[in-house]
């Protein structure tokens, strides 16, 4: 069944955007991420313009993210003060992704600049996480036991000013970290059409060091607010925003969520992790061989203007 697309310009088969809608939804729940660094590359590479599937992606990964942390907030496992401070900061970050998004569109290399932002996030941040997932397995298996951070042993986040107390994180922390990391989410987010959660959820582990427990909430509710104004803002500035191509991914992304939030609570930690870097590197190695592999059609027309005589 096939359906027009008015922003895009082109038809696609409805049954396939209800279904990798459903899929990324299934893995937002999963992972606690916003499922935008699997969704937007599979619509670049199912032929939909970079720029529309960045704009649209922004309104699945709202409607994914926002039905995987309603499951995780009725469970308790969200620390709303700390994703207070992500959203604002995470907000602001957005802005300045959306002013930098129409900018280089106006300038013929946004392609490019997402191509290279894929490879270079996704790759780098993919690694990470796999060696320490992969360590963590190892350790698991062989019956070491790794111990958890106790209250009195600090990093260096402790001796920076402006410190908060997570009451539900169990934290005492500097607010200027938390500020930063969702700075950068917020705008690398609406730049490359990402809920970020694939960052978001390896940086309240390893630097702030968020329970378990509530990660993943947390990183789903942040996701939430930042995307839905990313959403708006495409809307108005660039207006990029495939209405239709939203609503179908929307309707398969809810429903994948939920499924996906309730099998998370039968994976450990370091697993999800494990498979969280696989997914992300993958994705990164198939935005490379697009930049170095000669594309079948070369060269491409548009009509760019008429005048009259």
């Amino acid at each position: 069944m096939q359906i027009y697309l008015p922003i895009a310009e082109l038809s696609v088969n409805l049954f396939f955007l209800v279904g990798i809608g459903g899929a990324v939804g299934f893995l937002s729940g999963l992972f606690g991420v916003g499922g935008g660094f699997l969704l937007t590359p599979l619509l670049i590479f199912s032929g939909v313009p970079a720029p529309v599937a960045v704009a649209s992606v922004t309104g699945q990964v709202v409607a994914a993210s926002t039905s995987g942390a309603l499951a995780h907030y009725r469970r308790g496992a969200i620390d709303l003060h700390l994703a207070l401070y992500l959203v604002l900061s995470g907000v602001l970050g957005a802005f300045g992704g959306v002013a930098t998004f129409a900018l280089l569109r106006d300038a013929g290399q946004l392609d490019l600049v997402i191509s290279l932002g894929f490879l270079v996030l996704l790759g780098s941040v993919g690694t990470l996480m796999l060696v320490e997932s992969t360590r963590a397995i190892l350790k698991s298996r062989r019956g070491i036991v790794v111990r958890e951070r106790l209250p009195n042993q600090h990093s260096w986040i402790h001796g920076l000013p402006w410190r908060v107390r997570f009451k539900k994180s169990r934290l005492y922390i500097s607010v200027l970290p938390v500020l930063i990391i969702g700075l950068f989410i917020g705008f690398v987010g609406s730049l490359l059409g990402i809920g970020g959660g694939f960052i978001m959820v390896p940086a309240l582990v390893y630097l702030l060091r968020v329970p378990g427990s509530v990660v993943i909430g947390t990183s789903l509710a942040q996701v939430v607010a930042m995307m839905a104004a990313t959403t708006i803002l495409h809307a108005v500035q660039s207006q990029s925003v495939d209405i239709l191509l939203a609503f179908c991914l929307m309707v398969g992304g809810t429903a994948g969520a939920q499924f996906g939030a309730s099998a998370g609570k039968y994976l450990r930690g370091e697993q999800l992790r494990g498979l969280l870097a696989l997914l992300v590197l993958a994705v990164a190695i198939r935005f490379g061989l697009s930049l170095i592999i000669t594309p079948s059609d070369v060269f491409s027309m548009a009509v760019v203007g008429t005048t009259t005589q």
